[in-house]
């Protein structure tokens, strides 16, 4: 049981940082491409930097909106580790912070997202398909959190009730 815990923690935290690599990808690079075709990224940013907008603050906050993600689910892997939570409790955690990126991931396109929609005139939503992809990955977890916990307590509970017959 201890193996399946600290696998649940690894692979739940390495989800999350793959998320939040996507997070922060599509936020600097994907979408401010697709926003403006035909520009290299170095020129929006000269663009945006010309008419007084502060690209390295955008960046700034987007890159930690997705390192508090990659944290937080670290954070509470280890946490969980060491009270002994079981595998279930510990899927189901690293399932809400999944689900938690949604939010994250549009907060996070208003930094650089809105500055590029103000300097080019463009609308200032998603321009790729990308933030589709986290937002449908959020969605996925977050119906699967009831599934998952129902599951494995039902799960827990049983393997409990055979040990106890056991001995």
């Amino acid at each position: 049981m201890g193996n399946t815990r600290i696998v649940v923690g690894v692979v739940g935290t390495l989800v999350v940082a793959l998320y939040a690599t996507l997070l922060a990808v599509n936020a600097l690079v994907l979408d401010p491409l697709g926003a403006v075709p035909g520009q290299s990224l170095a020129q929006i940013h000269a663009e945006l930097t010309r008419q007084g907008f502060s690209v390295r603050t955008d960046t700034v906050i987007v890159i930690v909106v997705a390192a508090v993600g990659v944290l937080l689910a670290a954070g509470l892997s280890v946490l969980l580790l060491i009270t002994r939570a079981t595998a279930h409790v510990m899927a189901t955690v690293l399932l809400a912070v999944v689900a938690f990126g949604a939010p994250s991931s549009f907060w996070s396109g208003f930094a650089l997202g809105m500055d590029v929609a103000d300097a080019y005139g463009v609308g200032g939503g998603d321009h790729t398909i990308w933030a589709g992809v986290l937002y449908v990955t959020s969605a996925v977890a977050l119906v699967a959190l009831p599934f998952v916990l129902v599951v494995g307590q039902a799960v827990h509970v049983r393997r409990a009730a055979l040990r106890a017959r056991a001995a």
